[in-house]
């Protein structure tokens, strides 16, 4: 191992281990981060700085304000211990902490001369609206942002009864300072970067989500815009693919079993999707339902379903899921379609239109190992592969129709 490896190994321990202070089972993944924050800005942000301030302080005689910081960095790893003990108790110990972080340094502010001697403590304050805003939410943040413009907003009052010289010498008021803005700087921005790059991190979670739900163009719109999403393609196919003898095979499986088969099976097919750039429209039990045309119009639109539907058949053929030799029935129609969103819970991309249902009847009227294909699907795809006329089914609303089943590429 490298030693780049085992520093991030080290940091990555030290995080989980870090993680666990008040975690609870029931957290969301953004209350657990917002935790997780809580804890790093207590004990590697606020302690040691404040704990370094308060050294200098008391060396230099100025005992009361030293108090008040080592006070400030107790407090804040106490709240931390309480937090690991009593877990429940998080908010109420979160607002401790934040009225600990808003107080203290705007009490040494005030004890080494506030503005009289330039010393800069109180910018320490600000963080606590700042970690209000990371670690809680926008209304809490906010109302803590209030009652720190009213701390400092006291500064006029207070200043003309603040003492006018303190133990520093001027070097060092100035590099009090320095160190003061460096320190607050550093923090807001680590802390503000550390957030965003969690944020982004889950942000990139949702949408790698949503993209396995919806089209990218229609997970797009339902990102920025609230409305019907309908579309009409004039020319598009539509492919159904069903286990055949498929209820009692399952009767004889366990439920995690068949959901298991159920799964190698159709990521098998999900990756031919993308390959041939279709889109999956859904599974309805041991159904796999995709289309092509949509939402994307193509002029070979048949052409790649057909394309797909012979290499689903000869994987099929070929392996074996969980032991078993499964065999399916195909069926592809083309034609119009509309397409759109429904709902808005647990929301769904569909499609609809005779042409769906009509690919639905190619699909129960074949037989195991088959594609059936309807005559206008043929036309679009007879001079790239070889198919076979099988007659005519009686389907249900349309009557008699002709068929043919895909034999192979030709050539």
């Amino acid at each position: 191992m490298t030693q780049v490896s085992k520093q991030q190994s080290f940091f990555a321990i030290i995080i989980r281990l870090l993680s666990q202070i008040g975690a609870d089972p029931n957290d969301t993944d953004d209350l657990r981060l917002r935790k997780l924050l809580f804890v790093i800005s207590v004990i590697f942000f606020a302690t040691p700085p404040s704990t370094i301030t308060a050294t200098v302080l008391f060396a230099i005689g100025e005992s009361l304000a030293s108090l008040i910081l080592f006070s400030f960095a107790a407090l804040g790893l106490l709240i931390v211990i309480l937090i690991k003990l009593m877990p429940r108790y998080y908010p109420f110990l979160m607002s401790c902490e934040l009225l600990n972080v808003l107080l203290m340094p705007y009490f040494a502010f005030l004890i080494l001369g506030g503005f009289n001697t330039f010393n800069l403590a109180i910018v320490w304050s600000f963080m606590c609206p700042l970690g209000a805003l990371v670690m809680t939410d926008r209304r809490i943040a906010l109302r803590w942002f209030i009652a720190y413009l009213l701390l400092f907003g006291m500064l006029y009052f207070l200043h003309p009864y603040l003492p006018m010289t303190n133990n520093f010498s001027q070097m060092a008021v100035v590099r009090g300072a320095l160190f003061n803005i460096s320190c607050t700087s550093i923090v807001t921005f680590l802390l503000l970067f550390y957030f965003v790059s969690q944020r982004d991190m889950f942000q990139e979670k949702a949408d790698t989500l949503l993209l396995n739900i919806l089209p990218e163009e229609i997970a797009k719109i339902l990102k920025i815009e609230s409305r019907t999403i309908a579309d009409q393609f004039d020319s598009a196919s539509v492919l159904f693919a069903d286990v055949v003898n498929f209820t009692p095979m399952s009767a004889k499986m366990t439920p995690v079993d068949l959901v298991e088969l159920l799964n190698e099976v159709f990521s098998n097919f999900d990756t031919l999707v993308e390959k041939y750039r279709l889109e999956k429209i859904k599974t309805i039990g041991d159904c796999y339902m995709v289309a092509s045309g949509v939402p994307h119009p193509r002029p070979d639109h048949a052409v790649a379903l057909t394309h797909f539907a012979l290499d689903i058949q000869n994987i099929i053929s070929k392996h074996e899921f969980r032991g078993k030799q499964l065999t399916f029935r195909i069926g592809i129609n083309s034609g119009p379609v509309v397409v759109g969103v429904i709902g808005h819970k647990k929301f769904t991309y569909d499609l609809w239109g005779d042409t769906v249902n009509t690919a639905s009847r190619m699909e129960s009227h074949g037989i195991g190992g088959s594609i059936q294909v309807t005559e206008t699907t043929f036309k679009l795809i007879k001079n790239d592969f070889d198919c076979e006329p099988s007659g005519v089914v009686n389907v249900k609303g349309k009557g008699e129709m002709k068929v043919w089943y895909v034999r192979e590429k030709k050539g």
